[in-house]
């Protein structure tokens, strides 16, 4: 019986059964309760019994059974990669009775909303150094693990501690992650994986969101950090670290709502063609505005670039910072626009444009007609203007990030006031009541659903146009959007311009195409702008992804066309009738051949 095994070791009143990866100086140090010792400290002194945990990076699973042993916390959630080590963690956990507080997964947590269904874990010879980075001095086999999405997680565990021990994965994490809820983190960094300057990285993403070190429980390796939240989960922010711009952008308030004017402000672009890239504001007296930077989730993208050494041309007149500049239809619409709302605060007359700089420098000054179009569509025919080189504004008018990805999506108070006011205002409905936005003819390197074609045939029988938004500009289709109904589309950037122009009496049925935080986001910006939650349809069989590519937007979905049709009927979106068949898996393999992975 469990009862009757002999323990290997004791750690704080834990029993440590016998394993494989257990030897003399391992056993020594888990009775001197310093095998992990800095990791348990931390935990002990942060830890309440109100708290809910996640743990990433389980290993033999000592930490998170002396942490519920002594903290006794409400609940720890467990994620381990290493499935050799799980029989010997289970064990662990039954012989010291945590079974009902503690539950393990082997999956792997991610914060990317693009992060795809699974990912590569290396496992080393030595369990202590396996890793999601490959190593290829200590790596003995590569194995595919699910991935969980960490948003979700925030959603349905609802933690307020992270303890995280990942081999180097962190970095990617704290990017990524809105950590809404979470007090208290206990951290291990691992410069030996992103050096020094990436081990920085982490701490000022811990930092701009409020976390404090406890210097009594820290090293430089491992940090014990919490900070306090406010009843809405957010943290109350009452250090320095909590200027405008170092915090994430948030929907209910803070710098995402302020409206500054700088006058001579100088206006820097990026040097690079990186995610990150060094650019943004500065005041005449040289002071780096934060605020001016975009954010995606919980990360910056635009950091405090050296100033420029020669002196800047100047502009005349009063402009509008508009950020970072994407070519990318997508991107735009969802974060090249986030700073429009404040058309609908000043006089429009007074303004002589919207100035961005390019969000990589090799995209240069372009600005695409498109573009040019949204602003027109925001009843603003001044200028757009993307700047290549530094210059010395007159007089900038900054907006706070109002939209965006992450929690932002839903917008503030004021951007959705100024789209519901202003977005294709001018723009008369025409079109008909059913629409099908389809993505058929983009290909399949773009992204999209197998047997699209015979989906739109089904749809034409029941009284749907197919609509692909790429034919046309985008006053045809806001003017469509408005007129419609009943809109179905695959996930994509179509919903989000369908957000920006539709009504609570229009009825969406958002087809999943990929399994990804982005269609939540695509979602959670529909129901707050329009009022009217979207039919989410996940009628996925399989999902296949380009092989040598994690890109999930990159993902073609194949749909199981009957739960497809029950749940579009169930919608009330189609009438009952015959039966849709199945895309011929000779036909998926003759297009797909041997590009795409099935995941």
């Amino acid at each position: 019986m469990a009862e009757e095994l002999t323990p290997a070791a004791h750690c704080l009143g834990v029993k440590v059964p016998p394993s494989p990866f257990l030897n003399e100086m391992r056993i020594k140090r888990i009775n001197a309760a310093r095998y992990e010792g800095d990791e348990i400290a931390g935990a002990l002194s942060i830890v309440t019994p109100e708290d809910r945990v996640i743990e990433m990076g389980a290993g033999l699973g000592i930490v998170g059974a002396v942490v519920a042993r002594n903290a006794r916390p409400e609940r720890i959630l467990s994620f381990e990669a290493n499935s050799s080590l799980l029989e010997y963690t289970r064990k662990l956990y039954e012989i010291n009775g945590l079974n009902d507080v503690i539950e393990l997964r082997n999956q792997i947590v991610v914060s990317d909303p693009e992060a795809p269904d699974s990912i590569p874990f290396h496992i080393a010879n030595s369990f202590l150094g396996s890793s999601l980075l490959e190593n290829r001095r200590r790596t003995s086999e590569t194995v595919d693990l699910p991935t969980q999405s960490f948003e979700y997680l925030r959603a349905e565990f609802a933690p307020t501690i992270l303890v995280m021990d990942i081999e180097g994965g962190e970095l990617d994490f704290l990017r990524h992650a809105d950590l809404t809820g979470i007090r208290g983190i206990v951290i291990e960094f691992h410069p030996g994986v992103y050096d020094r300057e990436g081990m920085r990285e982490c701490k000022r993403l811990l930092t701009s969101q409020g976390f404090k070190r406890h210097a009594e429980v820290s090293t430089r390796t491992v940090w014990t950090a919490t900070r306090p939240l406010g009843p809405d989960g957010r943290p109350l922010m009452d250090t320095p670290s909590a200027l405008p711009g170092t915090m994430p952008p948030d929907p209910t308030g803070g710098w995402s709502t302020t409206l500054e004017e700088v006058p001579n402000a100088l206006v820097v672009p990026p040097a690079g063609n990186g995610l990150v890239e060094p650019s943004g504001v500065f005041t005449a007296d040289g002071v780096y505005l934060p605020q001016g930077a975009l954010w995606r989730n919980a990360r910056a993208l635009m950091t405090e670039p050296d100033r420029p050494a020669a002196p800047a041309k100047r502009l005349g007149g009063t402009w509008i910072w508009g950020s970072a500049l994407w070519l990318n239809f997508a991107h735009f619409v969802v974060e090249g626009t986030a700073r429009l709302w404040a058309l609908n605060e000043v006089d429009p007359a007074e303004i002589s444009g919207v100035l961005y700089v390019p969000k990589r420098q090799r995209n240069g000054a372009t600005v695409h007609a498109y573009q040019r179009e949204f602003l027109s569509l925001m009843g603003f025919d001044g200028e757009m203007r993307s700047t290549a080189e530094p210059v010395e504004v007159e007089r900038l008018i900054l907006p706070g990030q109002g939209f965006g990805l992450g929690r932002i999506v839903t917008g503030t108070e004021a951007f959705r006031a100024a789209f519901a006011a202003r977005f294709g205002r001018n723009v008369r409905p025409e079109g008909p009541e059913k629409l099908y936005i389809s993505r058929s003819l983009l290909g399949t390197n773009r992204g999209g659903l197998l047997g699209e074609t015979m989906l739109e045939a089904h749809l034409e029988a029941q009284g749907y146009e197919i609509f692909h938004p790429q034919q046309h500009d985008l006053t045809t289709q806001v003017a469509r959007y408005k007129a419609a109904r009943q809109i179905i589309a695959a996930d994509g950037s179509a919903l989000h311009v369908t957000a920006f122009c539709a009504g609570p009496q229009t009825a969406v049925a958002m087809l999943l195409r990929r399994r990804s935080g982005a269609s939540g986001q695509i979602a959670q910006h529909l129901e707050a702008f329009t009022g009217r939650t979207p039919h989410v349809i996940d009628a996925l069989s399989t999902t296949w992804q380009p092989a040598g590519s994690t890109r999930k937007r990159l993902t073609l979905g194949q749909l199981n066309m009957a739960t497809l049709q029950d749940a579009l009927q169930h919608a009330r979106f189609i009438d009952p009738g015959p039966r849709w068949e199945e895309m011929p898996a000779s036909e998926i393999r003759a297009l797909l051949g041997d590009r795409y992975i099935a995941q």
